[in-house]
């Protein structure tokens, strides 16, 4: 058996200089919850769109869920990086993300106000994790959810211009 493979991760103390990193990485763990439950949900609305603007929507969501994605991993790494560790179970994001699952797939029209509602949320929680990175001399957690709260604000926008 090799040693090596044995190793179980743990959350460690870090020394960044960054004050009280378990409620900064609580805050970001709740937006990674968001942001992967928003990729999901995108990307399923991606699957079944139809409609005259299927091509429209199918690529709008396409470029955003693909961009969530990235993210995703950019904020687990964050966590990580503060000494803590990301989530690791599917029922913890479920749980602690504010994007809920439509009952049924809605019509186009649904879809993208439903999204644009969602990334709404998610920008609005992401600026009260900011506030608190900055509360807690955390600089690099409130520039990289700053540049995420500014993807949602405009995934909004965009969404909402579609709906029209």
């Amino acid at each position: 058996m090799n040693d090596a493979m044995q190793v179980v991760p743990a959350a460690e103390a870090v020394k960044t200089g960054v004050q009280k990193v378990k409620p900064v990485a609580k805050a970001l763990a709740e937006t990674l919850a968001d942001t992967y439950r928003l990729v999901f949900k995108t990307h399923a609305y991606h699957w079944n769109v139809e409609g005259a603007l299927f091509y429209p929507i199918h690529k709008l969501t396409e470029t955003q869920y693909e961009n969530m994605f990235a993210a995703a991993d950019e904020i687990a790494e964050r966590i990580r990086a503060l000494g803590q560790l990301a989530p690791a179970r599917l029922s913890e994001v479920i749980e602690a993300s504010i994007v809920k699952d439509a009952d049924t797939l809605p019509s186009a029209q649904a879809m993208v106000e439903d999204l644009a509602d969602d990334h709404e949320k998610a920008a609005k929680r992401m600026h009260k994790v900011i506030a608190l990175a900055e509360e807690h001399d955390d600089p690099v957690t409130a520039d990289l959810i700053t540049a995420r709260s500014a993807f949602h604000e405009q995934s909004a926008w965009m969404l909402r211009a579609t709906a029209k």
